[in-house]
């Protein structure tokens, strides 16, 4: 039987939305294009449809109160997630599904901030805001099994799929870990105890993401797939402070580079690519052109 294309997503938003002129600044990052230029997050949607991807990820990475502050979520979360999961699905045409994006909610990067009662309060409110336009859940840069436990949790009535998708130390002096130092053989228990058949990894470096992806194919799992999404950031210190700085970009990731990377990923078995935060949709149509 010949094995299937593996499963194309975009590439980064926020980094794109400030390309094309989008309100950016922190704390909001890319939320602020939801709040103030909307139709610029349907335009970067329309980039990476155009790209040749099969999936596109919803603009609500940071409609999370650690980017907006608890008051502004308060009056304007819920709104603002079911406009970003709303707007994905009107640029996503043919075959083209929207993912809905289920973020940290405590920053990017920082397990140690990781606070599982609150995530079981906020996480249902994201959930049932987006549900009605989107046709999976991404849960995205889950950097410790509390994270993914707390996600599984409050999509335990579940009817769209669920892919849990880990974010990974850059620095791999102790081998692929989860930023939490957690195993990947771990994360990859918690997903199957919990009946997540996809395992993912993003928003680390292209080297971090594929010593992860080449561990899961070493380790007796059912998973159904496995892959991942790389950002194009130099490596991130283990003290960086989420939301304190626009990360610098790497610039020998061209197109070109990156899809030779991810074309490693899938000779490791990988099912699922795309990229994260500084790839963008030159870089996902090499993609599509070696993936076929």
């Amino acid at each position: 039987m010949k094995t299937p294309k593996p499963i194309l997503l975009d590439g980064g938003m926020g980094r794109e939305l400030k390309r094309v002129g989008a309100p950016f600044r922190q704390p909001e990052w890319s939320a602020l294009a939801l709040i103030e230029a909307p139709e610029t997050v349907v335009e970067v949607h329309r980039r990476f449809v155009a790209s040749g991807c099969d999936i596109i990820t919803t603009n609500n990475y940071a409609v999370v109160p650690f980017h907006l502050g608890d008051a502004r979520f308060e009056l304007e979360g819920e709104a603002l997630s079911e406009l970003a999961a709303r707007l994905a699905r009107e640029a996503a045409t043919g075959d083209v599904r929207v993912a809905g994006s289920l973020p940290p909610l405590s920053g990017s990067y920082r397990p140690d901030l990781y606070d599982v009662e609150r995530a079981a309060t906020l996480y249902p409110r994201i959930i049932a805001a987006m549900a009605p336009h989107v046709d999976l859940w991404i849960a995205e840069t889950v950097s410790c099994l509390d994270e993914a436990g707390a996600i599984c949790a409050a999509l335990t009535a579940r009817d769209k799929p669920l892919w849990l998708s880990f974010t990974v130390d850059d620095a791999l002096d102790n081998g692929a870990r989860l930023r939490s130092g957690e195993s990947i053989e771990s994360a990859c228990a918690l997903a199957q105890q919990h009946k997540v058949d996809t395992v993912l990894f993003n928003c680390s470096v292209p080297e971090a993401i594929g010593a992860a992806i080449a561990l899961v194919q070493q380790l007796d799992t059912d998973l159904s797939a496995y892959g991942g999404y790389a950002n194009a950031f130099t490596p991130r210190p283990k003290d960086t402070e989420a939301n304190a700085v626009t990360a610098a970009l790497r610039d020998e990731i061209t197109p070109t580079a990156y899809a030779d990377m991810v074309m490693q990923w899938v000779d490791y078995g990988a099912r699922v690519v795309g990229g994260c935060c500084g790839v963008g949709p030159d870089h996902i149509a090499a993609l599509r052109t070696r993936l076929g």
